[in-house]
């Protein structure tokens, strides 16, 4: 018997199938550009592109995956119950052969789990997944995933690309792919080939997809111009690109997502060295004004580490400075400034040298790296002028090496503090850290109750909040062009458009 969730699954297909068979629909193949440069789709190992891990999420699945609105739905694993103490997650596995034709077993499956984490190494997704303890292959198709403690977002981990399950090095689909130039050419694989049961026409009832990276400027050149019906991936940097569009309205779409938007400070030397000087920067940044030039709406501004009101948010941490008007935050940080360069005028200095006497210009003088762009360009120039309202000269770097500041934006994959506290951590081997707040949520690992974790992680980002190291802005933007002709695509929380819904044939 079908559980309820196989059975919408089974009835949303159908209904997607019955349209295209009574419509005759042209099934020829889909063109989609995302946001990146043209190699990009073919990248392989850590540290994967936008290109390829829409690539990599089409072609290697895992237990779970996402469908287009940002749900959980099923893949190797067709059902799964969750026992009540939340610290066990038991999965059958379907019917069905890994692409080399062996059958999917539990042991098989466990392995290819194990290998997944493994591949992990030290990653912020792998601290977000230690509350793993062990992956056992129980009767059958049933593997039980075991937690040293409950873990709510589990499921949405482990639909993310990088959980993928290989077996003998290769990937069970959803889709296939092959490569033709820089062109990703996917396809829809007949289930009957991954020994499921057959669907009727199933060539008919899909379409291919052809994806391309391509810079920003290009892909929304290739939107206007019909090469393409959809874009993903654009960020900031490419956003005011989206003005040249003059098609319907409601052909950009703005995902609804939180994480990380700030810039990072990437070094302790000269006037980065003290944390009261760090957050001298973070006073002078008028953070409506900086987003104000995009005309963005509904977007947030923030000057908390973590998104407020999150799962598990305990509200004990509010808005920074919030007793003070942004000229009186500013008039706070000029006179750490002036007190930092001997209270008299200094030479422009970076951020690792002393300052010199001389009579005109900024006090300090730091780098900041930037993607390329028009938004980045508004981005720098406001900043710059926050800056120097306290004395700070800003100048832009390409160098990772040179760059005291660098611009971090992140989509999270779940909504908690973790996910946060995780890619700032001193894990994440990039900018300064707190070993402190690293102390903090090792021992909200441990934690025997969901309240004692909850108020380790709000300990944890007041002690990386009191650090200094993250100049946090607000919500990421995430943007897409979306042809009316296209099925398949919705926004949601997570910013993530999987390729498998846009092959079946539009309405």
């Amino acid at each position: 018997m079908l559980s309820k969730r196989q059975a919408s699954r089974v009835l949303a297909i159908a209904a997607a199938f019955t349209l295209a068979s009574c419509g005759g629909y042209d099934n020829s193949a889909l063109g989609v550009a995302v946001v990146g440069e043209p190699d990009d789709l073919f990248v392989k190992g850590a540290g994967l592109t936008a290109g390829a891990v829409l690539v990599r999420a089409s072609t290697v699945e895992g237990l779970v995956a996402f469908d287009d609105a940002g749900r959980v739905i099923p893949a190797l694993a067709d059902r799964w119950i969750v026992t009540d103490d939340g610290q066990s997650y038991i999965f059958r596995l379907r019917e069905g052969n890994w692409s080399s034709g062996e059958p999917i077993t539990a042991d098989s499956a466990r392995r290819a789990i194990n290998t997944a984490l493994k591949g992990l190494d030290d990653s912020p997704l792998a601290h977000d997944l230690s509350g793993i303890d062990e992956v056992r292959a129980m009767a059958g198709r049933v593997i039980e995933i075991r937690l040293n403690r409950p873990m709510p977002y589990l499921l949405q981990l482990l639909a993310q690309p990088e959980l993928g399950l290989y077996r003998k090095g290769e990937g069970t689909g959803p889709m296939s792919v092959t490569r033709t130039g820089n062109t990703a050419a996917l396809s829809a694989i007949d289930p009957a080939k991954l020994g499921m049961a057959p669907i009727e026409n199933w060539a008919e009832r899909t379409r291919p997809v052809h994806l391309r990276a391509l810079p920003g400027p290009q892909a929304v050149a290739a939107f206007n111009d019909g090469s393409v019906d959809l874009v993903l991936g654009g960020r900031i940097q490419d956003f005011f690109l989206t003005r040249s569009v003059g098609i319907l309205r409601g052909t950009i779409q703005l995902d609804p997502v939180v994480g990380l938007f700030g810039l990072h400070v990437m070094n302790d030397k000269g006037f980065l060295a003290e944390p009261a000087n760090r957050e001298a920067l973070a006073m002078a940044v008028d953070r409506d004004g900086l987003i104000s030039p995009f005309g963005v709406g509904g977007w947030a501004a923030t000057t908390r580490l973590v998104t407020p009101s999150l799962d598990g948010d305990l509200g004990t941490i509010g808005e920074r400075w919030g007793g003070q008007t942004l000229e009186e935050r500013r008039a706070v940080a000029a006179a750490r400034v002036r007190a930092w360069s001997g209270a008299g005028a200094a030479a422009p200095v970076a951020g690792g040298q002393e300052p010199s006497p001389r009579p005109d210009g900024p006090r300090v003088r730091l780098r900041v790296r930037l993607p390329e762009g028009a938004g980045s360009v508004t981005l720098f120039t406001r900043l710059a002028a926050d800056f120097a309202a306290i004395g700070v000269g800003l100048d832009r770097t390409t160098d990772a090496d040179m760059a005291d500041l660098e611009l971090i934006d992140d989509v999270a994959s779940y909504p908690r503090a973790a996910w946060y506290l995780n890619r700032l951590s001193c894990h994440a081997g990039t900018g300064l850290c707190s070993q402190e707040a690293d102390a903090r949520v090792t021992e909200a690992a441990a934690a025997a109750t969901p309240a004692e974790r909850a108020a380790l992680l709000t300990e944890a980002e007041a002690e990386l909040t009191g650090a200094n190291v993250f100049i946090p802005f607000g919500t990421p933007i995430r943007w897409s062009l979306v042809r009316g002709s296209v099925n398949g695509f919705s926004v949601n929380p997570w910013g993530w458009h999987p390729l498998m819904p846009l092959a079946w044939l539009p309405k």
